[in-house]
């Protein structure tokens, strides 16, 4: 793709480097930013710079926030007996959309993938087993998309806390295997975490 303009083509590169956007989605931006008033091109870069600076953890869960203590954290009416791992913070946003939990997450920052060089060491697990055998903890909803890493992390979390005493359990199957969590409808994923099963029976059946 020629450029008439190196300011351009720059532009065009960099947010060509965005999941799912190629280059001439790239283009039809910049070109529609370009169109835009000037204030409007400012309030997006001041968000986004805004947004790396100030962003932060959640140091219970683990999830995006603006707070030390994420909303869900801080809310005294969720049931904190009760802990949903997920990947990240599309999963909370998707299962939160259900409107059909109450508990409360555990974020790990991803799956166990030895193909893509993650280890058990670079998730948050370690901090989710300390939880359980802290005793504050009486159910784990495994909540990983059903793919081959997501049933390996579940696996290794459940080695890991199988002794403690903790009910652990698994969201429905009315997830396709292979799917992303993220992109299934409410309504199936509402059922899923509504009929969860026992996580023994998950991969005792397989």
């Amino acid at each position: 793709m020629e450029f008439s303009s190196k300011l351009i083509e720059k532009a065009v590169n960099e947010i060509a480097q965005l999941p799912g956007i190629g280059k001439r989605s790239a283009l039809r931006l910049v070109l529609h930013l370009l169109k835009q008033p000037k204030e409007q091109t400012s309030f997006l870069s001041q968000a986004l710079l805004q947004m790396r600076e100030e962003i932060k953890y959640c140091k219970n869960c683990h999830n995006i926030s603006d707070n030390t203590i994420c909303e869900i954290c801080a809310n005294r009416n969720r049931d904190h007996q009760v802990v949903c791992v997920v990947e990240d913070i599309r999963d909370v946003l998707a299962i939160e959309n259900t409107g059909q939990f109450r508990g409360i997450y555990h974020v790990l920052g991803g799956k166990i993938s030895p193909i893509d060089g993650v280890g058990p060491s670079q998730l948050k697990i370690p901090t989710l087993v300390e939880k359980v055998k802290n005793g504050h903890i009486v159910e784990v909803i495994f909540a990983l998309s059903s793919t081959m890493e997501g049933d390996t992390t579940n696996f290794y979390i459940y080695k890991q806390i199988v002794n403690s005493g903790v009910t652990m359990s698994t969201i429905a199957r009315g997830i396709a295997v292979g799917d992303e969590l993220e992109y299934a409808d409410e309504v199936t994923l509402g059922r899923s975490i509504l009929h969860r099963v026992p996580f023994e029976k998950s991969f005792k059946n397989n």
